[in-house]
């Protein structure tokens, strides 16, 4: 018998690595390999058999068809042990929608355990070209907004019967819960370009491809009536389509004051099973922030939080930045077990220029193509990072208030990265506050001891700027790495402060490097990404997510370099005319 095992591993071995080299056999050759042994054996012995083999073959059984890339469904009927063990793939990343949610808890009920990763998926109604760009009366442009029906499901009984299947679910190893809201109209009037899919496919197992696929690739659109001419958009969207595909959820309803729409948030039941929530730049429609805020109360083992929205280019910034305190102090006070926040307020530099509104030669519209963070923002997220593993805050506040902000007590114990974005890192502004404010990082950083790595940068066409504090613990040293379109002088004062922080550390060194780019080559803040982060294909860089320099993406964590990266780059290149 021992014999005979350690033959059929070999042969094992043998016929896996020769699938492998054959692609387009190995579905057919495995499906038979596998109803051979359970035709050939008693079912009992079979089972026996399986069980008995090293849990590294097999995984070595599954590599081969991961790498192939086929559907894995296929495989479950070769026997009850291969169903229990695909089971676990099929079941691990889902996509569901409000349709789904009556008969989610008796189709999931066996395999709950196995499911990490829940794409809520709201698709709105479809909209036609009378409604893509209204702009004949108000009360038509405020009826072509509003819509609010999922598959003439409204988003309140969605959410309500989300909440209420997964208020039932234990505390899990960790839940990621994925939330999109979008009309399948919107990528096909005046947006073409747009994409909605998760950042990596839903099965990674079946050989459908991620957004970064989808993105990648070069339709040529032809729409003349939307501004679409071989591929190229030949005149920019009306202000009112613009508005359309990125207007507030919830804006016109069901509830008659915003008061009430929270209070509705707080009567959904808590959901204990969410360790992780994902709102993700590929959805345009805006989420109110004090709306989000009563939403993650209802989260109480939240650890994980990546928001991407979208900057507002009128007057309405104001109340978005007094929400934005709203969020980030209700995240300090209810979300206890957090443990990185991720926020990423996206933009492209072309939009204000649609939405400008000039009445005796003054912007009525008050849109601004740069940024101007508000230091009250900056103060509260800085509360809410004091217990923190992780931070990273992007244009939605300015490096430089972060560090103005902070009372000589504060400490953070737990933080081990910290990436912020500064106005300051620019040509234009003064070095003397440029080095004043790097310094102060300094001086903050030896609040944190448990600091891996800090960075503070920014992007915008012409523009890329990094600063990089990064320690290397194997090699008792630690690396100021400045890289950018243009050099600062590393002054002495820069340098000393930041030695403080190595030499609380007996032996270590400090190292500098510089890095000058090529600005002619910097169309956006996503080249700024890709350049100042050396990003290139297959390389597992976080910006906003995780740490950059891991070799292997944590299971269902964001590579957001990559993502943030790809979509910006495709939004410019679809407007480069404009």
């Amino acid at each position: 018998m021992v014999a005979e095992f350690h033959s059929s591993l070999q042969l094992l071995h043998t016929f896996v690595s020769y699938t492998l080299q054959l692609h387009r056999s190995i579905t057919t050759t495995i499906t038979a390999f596998g109803h051979m042994f359970s035709t050939s054996l008693s079912n009992k012995q079979w089972d026996s058999t399986w069980d008995g083999l090293p849990r590294e073959i097999r995984r070595l059984i599954f590599e081969a068809l991961v790498q192939d890339g086929c559907r894995l469904s296929r495989f479950a009927t070769v026997s009850r042990e291969w169903q229990t063990e695909l089971e676990r793939y099929n079941f691990a990343r889902i996509k569901l929608t409000p349709s789904r949610l009556v008969d989610f808890d008796s189709i999931t009920h066996r395999n709950q355990a196995f499911i990490s990763y829940i794409w809520f998926c709201l698709e709105l109604d479809k909209y036609d070209c009378t409604k893509c760009a209204p702009a004949s009366s108000i009360s038509d442009y405020e009826e072509a907004l509003t819509i609010s029906d999922t598959d003439h499901c409204p988003i309140t009984t969605s959410f309500q019967n989300l909440f209420s299947v997964l208020s039932r679910w234990g505390p899990s190893a960790g839940l990621i819960l994925d939330i999109s809201i979008y009309s399948p109209s919107d990528s096909t009037h005046w947006f073409k370009y747009l994409t909605f899919m998760p950042d990596t496919p839903l099965d990674p197992l079946d050989g459908r491809h991620g957004i970064d696929q989808i993105v990648s690739s070069k339709p040529v659109y032809n729409d003349p009536q939307h501004g679409w001419v071989d591929g190229f958009r030949h005149c920019a969207p009306p202000r009112s389509a613009v508005a359309k595909v990125f207007h507030s959820v919830m804006e016109e309803g069901p509830f008659e004051s915003d008061q009430a729409e929270l209070q509705w948030w707080d009567r959904l039941p808590s959901v204990p099973a969410v360790t992780t929530l994902l709102l993700r730049q590929q959805n345009r429609r805006r989420w109110k922030p004090e709306a989000l805020a009563h939403m993650f109360a209802q989260f109480p083992r939240l650890q994980e939080v990546h928001y991407e929205p979208w900057r507002e280019w009128g007057f309405m910034k104001l109340e978005t930045d007094k929400q934005y305190q709203y969020l980030f102090k209700s995240i300090q006070h209810f979300n206890k077990n957090l443990k990185r926040l991720v926020v990423f307020e996206n933009f492209n530099q072309q939009y204000p220029a649609i939405m400008q509104r000039f009445q005796f030669g003054v912007d009525i519209a008050e849109c601004e193509s740069i940024r101007n963070p508000t230091p009250a923002v900056s103060r509260m997220v800085v509360l809410a990072s004091l217990k923190l593993e992780h931070l990273a805050a992007s244009f939605i506040i300015d490096a430089s208030h972060f560090f103005d902000n902070i009372e000589p007590s504060w400490e953070w114990p737990n933080l081990t990265s910290l990436m912020l974005t500064s106005n300051l890192l620019s040509l234009d502004k003064s070095p003397i506050k440029i080095r004043a404010m790097l310094q102060a990082a300094a001086a903050i950083a030896t609040k944190m001891p448990q600091l891996e790595r800090m960075e503070i940068w920014n992007g915008q066409k012409g523009l890329a700027v990094l600063f990089k504090y990064q320690v290397f613990r194997n090699i008792r040293q630690a690396r100021i790495t400045w890289r950018g379109t243009w050099n600062l002088a590393m002054e002495s004062s820069i340098v000393q402060a930041w030695e403080v922080l190595v030499h609380q550390r007996d032996g270590w060194r400090l190292n500098l490097i510089q890095d000058l780019l090529d600005g002619a080559t910097i169309k956006s803040h996503g080249d700024a990404i890709r350049q100042t982060y050396a990003f290139r294909p297959g390389h597992s860089a976080y910006l906003v997510a995780a740490d950059p320099d891991r070799t292997e993406r944590p299971r269902g964590r964001r590579n957001s370099v990559r993502m943030i990266y790809l979509l910006i780059d495709r939004d410019l290149q679809c407007h480069c005319i404009i």
